[in-house]
């Protein structure tokens, strides 16, 4: 095994709880359930010793793995780790429009059409880019074995079917709460995961 990866989802914000998309042009903070679901996160992992933490550019990321940058694990951000930006539909109402947008966007990926993305968006083919530019980039860190990652939940989705060479369409295979846990391990270029939405933490 070259590198051991720990890939987790923010903490929830308000918007989360509220059902309406962020995506990458909305800058929300963690509320209170969310900074204690970061709380436990850390109090299960804090003694697993990371060599380094990458979080995407957001500071709902920065927010959830602040524990253990606090404790001194070096932190790096990287917008190859942002969350897809959904353009226009980026904070509006979770109402009728929303849901009916949402679900034919989807569906689209389910057929296959990773390039369909809303007005102002990004398509599941462009986070593709920047999500394999980042991984390039952690790959290279040979020193660094034992990492976590705190990105977001459709860019993970996207991140996991790249690691484990699935087609995009089958990103709905990953589900993701807000800090859930895949460990991922990186033996050659051969990614396995080895813990699958894992949220013992906030039992």
């Amino acid at each position: 095994m070259d590198k051991e990866i720990y890939i987790i989802r923010h903490g929830e914000t308000e918007l989360n709880k509220l059902g309406i998309v962020q995506g990458r042009g909305i800058n929300s903070d963690l509320n209170d359930t969310g900074r204690s679901q970061a709380a436990a996160f850390y109090a299960m992992y804090k003694d697993v010793p990371f060599e380094k933490v990458y979080t995407s550019k957001l500071k709902r990321t920065h927010q959830t793995v602040q524990g253990f940058i606090d404790a001194g694990t070096p932190w790096k951000q990287v917008a190859g780790l942002d969350e897809l930006a959904w353009g226009k539909w980026e904070g509006k109402p979770n109402d009728d429009n929303a849901m009916a947008a949402f679900k034919a966007i989807v569906q689209a990926w389910n057929d296959g059409d990773y390039d369909a993305h809303f007005e102002g968006g990004e398509s599941p083919n462009q986070v593709l880019v920047r999500l394999k530019e980042a991984m390039d980039l952690i790959k290279s860190r040979k020193d660094e074995k034992l990492i976590l990652i705190c990105m977001h939940g459709r860019a993970m989705r996207l991140l996991l079917c790249l690691l484990m060479n699935k087609p995009l369409s089958e990103m709905g295979d990953f589900p993701h709460q807000n800090t859930t846990l895949y460990k991922v391990e990186l033996t050659g270029d051969e990614f396995n995961i080895i813990e699958f939405n894992n949220t013992d933490h906030l039992k």
